[in-house]
C-alpha cells in the first residue's frame, strides 16, 4: 500500500476536477472498485481535500452518480467553477445502454453548490449535445474559464468528427457564454488532427502564455500541450511537448496561491505484472508545474511533498569512472519501500550512460534503473538486467532531457511502494515497479565518469 502518494482504500484514482480555495484543494475525483474490472460498476464523482499533498480529508460521494436508466448513469470528468455567485460543476453524464436505444452516450451535465461539498443537479443538458457532425459517444471532459479579453466564459471539451474510431480527427471544441446559462457553439478551438481523441482538456495562462493541455490515447497515450501567445491559438509545439510519461494521465491543473499543480494519476499494469500494459485507474500524484525563461513548462515536486521525509543521511561527494566498462557504487542499503532520494550529478565527454538504481539487488545485480543515455538525449526506466526477453515493458518509460557533459544535473526520486518518480531539472516520470528485487540505492557509469555531489536519502516520513 501506498504511504504517500493517494488512493482512497479499496478504490483506484480516475479522473481529478481540482478545484482550490484558501489554503486548501479540492480534489473531486471518479473512484472505481474494479469490480470485476475497470469501469465495471458505475460511479459518481468522490471528494478529498488537502493543504500539502501528504495529509488528506475524506468526505465521501460528492456527485452521486444516477441510475441506470438516467443520462448519467456514470458520472466522467468535468471542472469545478465559481461564478456568478455559485460553484458550478460541468460534468459528462455516460450511459452505456444508450447507443443500443439509438441516443448520445455522453452528454454535458450541471450541478451547484453553495459549500463545495454539497451538490444539486440542475438536469440542465440540452445545451451541451453532441453537435451534427461530431461523434456522439465521444463528448466529453469540459473545461471551464473566464475568457476576460472578450467578457465572457468559455467552456472547452474533447470532442471528434463522426466516423471510424481509428480516424485521428480528434479535437477541442469551444462554447460561450455571459452568463453560464445562455451557450453559444463556437465550433472547433484545436482541431489538429493528430489524435483519434483529445481528453482531459485545460486551458490556462502564465504571464504572457495561454497553454492548452490535452490527454490523448493514439499516439504516445500521455498528456500533451500546446503554447500560445493568444487564446484563441495558433498554438505552437514545444520541444518537449509532455509533462510525464505513459504511466501518467489525465491530468487537469489548479493555480492556488502562487503555486499550479497538475493533477494526474499513475496508472497500474494489468496483474500488477511488470511486463504487462497500463489499465485505466491508479493513484493520484501531484506535479507542481513552472514556467521556464523561454515559455516552457517544467515540473517538480510540490515542497510540502518532499518535505514530508525527515532525517535525511548523507554521503561525500564522489568521483564514479570506468573507462571501458561499467561499473556501480551503492549508496544507500535496507532502502525499504518508501524513500526520497537526491543527488547531483555531472558528466564526463564521451560518457556513454549513467544512472540510478532503486529496488537494487547487489547480489543478483537484478534492479530497476533510470538509465541516462547520454549521446541519445534521453532517460529510461527499465529493468536490469532485461532477461528473459522482456521482463519489463517500457514503453513510453522515457522522457528526452539535452544531457550536455559537465552540466549539473538534479536528481530527485520518490518511491512509494510499487510507484517510482523521477525529476531531474524539471522532466518528470513516474513508473510501476511490482517485483522489487532487492533493497539498495546505487549509482552507475559506463564508458566514462560522473562526479555526484548533495548526495542524500530518507526512508522516513514525518509524524
Amino acid at each position: 500500500m501506498n504511504k504517500l502518494y493517494y488512493q482512497f482504500p479499496g478504490t483506484w484514482f480516475g479522473d481529478c476536477m481540482p478545484f482550490g480555495k484558501g489554503e486548501e484543494f479540492y480534489l473531486f475525483h471518479q473512484r472505481d472498485n474494479r469490480n470485476p474490472c475497470p469501469f465495471g460498476e458505475p460511479f459518481g464523482w468522490d471528494l478529498a481535500t488537502t493543504s500539502d499533498f501528504v495529509n488528506y480529508k475524506d468526505y465521501g460521494v460528492a456527485i452521486p452518480r444516477g441510475t441506470d436508466e438516467e443520462q448519467d448513469q456514470f458520472i466522467y470528468a468535468g471542472s469545478v467553477f465559481e461564478a456568478e455567485g455559485a460553484y458550478h460543476a460541468f460534468y459528462t453524464g455516460f450511459n452505456r445502454e444508450y447507443p443500443k436505444q439509438g441516443k448520445a452516450s455522453q452528454v454535458l451535465m450541471h450541478a451547484i453548490s453553495e459549500d463545495l461539498i454539497h451538490w444539486t443537479k440542475t438536469q440542465d443538458k440540452l445545451t451541451f449535445t453532441p453537435q451534427e457532425g461530431y461523434d456522439p459517444d465521444d463528448w466529453r471532459d469540459p473545461f471551464v474559464l473566464r475568457d476576460e479579453e472578450n467578457d465572457q466564459y468559455m467552456l472547452i471539451l474533447g470532442a471528434r468528427l463522426e466516423g471510424p474510431k481509428t480516424v485521428q480527427s480528434g479535437r477541442t471544441v469551444k462554447f460561450t457564454s455571459k452568463d453560464l446559462k445562455e451557450w453559444k457553439f463556437e465550433g472547433d478551438f484545436w482541431a489538429p488532427d493528430l489524435f483519434v481523441m483529445h481528453e482531459m482538456v485545460d486551458l490556462f495562462k502564465i504571464g504572457d502564455w495561454w497553454y492548452h493541455v490535452v490527454t490523448e490515447y493514439s499516439d504516445r497515450s500521455k498528456m500533451i500541450y500546446r503554447m500560445s501567445k493568444n487564446i484563441n491559438g495558433p498554438w505552437i509545439t514545444p520541444k518537449d511537448d509532455a509533462f510525464d510519461g505513459r504511466s501518467y494521465y489525465a491530468g487537469r491543473t489548479f493555480e492556488l496561491n502562487g503555486h499550479r499543480i497538475l493533477f494526474g494519476w499513475v496508472a497500474t499494469k494489468e496483474e500488477c505484472d511488470d511486463k504487462n500494459n497500463y489499465e485505466w485507474g491508479g493513484t493520484f500524484v501531484a506535479h507542481e508545474v513552472y514556467q521556464r525563461e523561454d515559455g516552457t513548462l517544467g515540473v517538480k515536486i510540490p515542497d510540502t511533498v518532499w518535505n514530508a521525509f525527515e532525517n535525511r543521511k548523507s554521503i561525500e561527494d564522489c568521483e564514479i569512472s570506468c573507462k571501458e566498462a561499467r561499473t556501480e557504487k551503492v549508496v544507500f542499503d535496507n532502502c525499504g519501500d518508501i524513500f526520497s532520494f537526491e543527488a547531483d550529478v555531472s558528466f564526463t565527454e564521451g560518457t556513454h550512460t549513467f544512472g540510478v538504481r532503486v529496488y537494487n539487488d547487489v547480489e543478483t545485480q537484478q534492479s530497476y534503473q533510470f538509465i541516462f543515455q547520454c549521446e541519445e538525449n534521453r532517460y529510461i526506466c527499465e529493468k536490469n538486467p532485461n532477461w528473459p526477453w522482456f521482463t519489463y515493458l517500457s514503453q513510453g518509460s522515457e522522457r528526452p532531457i539535452d544531457l550536455v557533459p559537465g552540466k549539473k544535473y538534479n536528481i530527485r526520486i520518490i518511491v512509494d511502494d510499487t510507484i517510482a518518480t523521477i525529476y531531474v531539472d524539471g522532466v518528470a516520470l513516474n513508473a510501476r515497479m511490482y517485483t522489487k528485487p532487492g533493497d539498495s540505492i546505487s549509482l552507475f557509469v559506463s564508458e566514462g565518469s560522473i562526479e555526484v555531489s548533495n548526495c542524500s536519502f530518507s526512508k522516513e516520513l514525518k509524524k
